[in-house]
């Protein structure tokens, strides 16, 4: 018999990993060991034929997280301007407090104690196949979010970005990054305040659940 695991201990976990922006704590540093034991977990993920490409690059250093933070802040004011627009056009009124964690990750992100971003080795070319493509990243985003929640486990809050990468070239010589490395995505780390998140609003399973064929339910039915 395989291992039993306790559900109601997972499901939390997997159910409740948020991305947090307004909820990081920037005054309690966060050991270097700690964020070792977290991409250690992260390395456990598959990888295709094992190769096993993805490199971390973990930011620590004042300058230099004041020097991303600069360049993640000059990409995200024109996209935040237009996602303003498009909520606006379309009458939302639920986006609000998305927006509003975005501006605060925006003009915090310098004070976080860690940014950490993921790296592939080598780089896509424009002419690469869908395959190839998905296979690339399929390769290192199940490590991130590994990741993702071994710091979620552990007391510390995350939060998927990939706005630096606009200028993924001039982060990539704050840092030394070779221009032949593909930096993936960019996730501040800290401990966050408060005692639990909650489990989201999502559609229903059964809304985008197929079954043989497209747009037919698990009942078999259309739907």
């Amino acid at each position: 018999m395989g291992t039993q695991f306790d559900l109601r201990q997972t499901d939390h976990l997997l159910t409740t990993t948020r991305a947090v922006r307004k909820r990081l704590d920037l005054d309690r540093p966060v050991p270097l060991e700690l964020i070792g034991e977290c991409i250690k977990i992260a390395t456990q993920a598959p990888a295709g034929s094992n190769i096993q490409r993805w490199r971390w690059m973990v930011v620590t250093d004042p300058a230099k997280k004041a020097a991303v933070a600069d360049l993640y802040r000059k990409a995200y004011a024109p996209y935040i301007d237009m996602q303003r627009d498009a909520v606006k056009e379309a009458g939302r009124t639920d986006a609000g407090r998305i927006m509003e964690s975005s501006d605060h990750l925006a003009n915090v992100l310098d004070r976080v104690p860690a940014i950490v971003i993921p790296c592939q080795l080598g780089r896509l070319r424009p002419d690469q196949s869908n395959q190839e493509i998905s296979g690339y990243f399929g390769s290192v985003i199940p490590a991130v979010w590994n990741f993702m929640l071994a710091a979620r486990s552990r007391g510390l809050g995350t939060a998927w970005t990939t706005l630096h990468l606009k200028y993924e070239l001039e982060v990539a010589d704050i840092l030394g990054i070779p221009h032949s490395v593909t930096q993936v995505a960019l996730t501040p780390l800290a401990y966050y305040t408060g005692d639990d998140f909650k489990v989201a609003s999502r559609l229903p399973v059964e809304k985008v659940t197929y079954l043989n064929e497209w747009k037919h339910g698990l009942d078999g039915q259309p739907n």
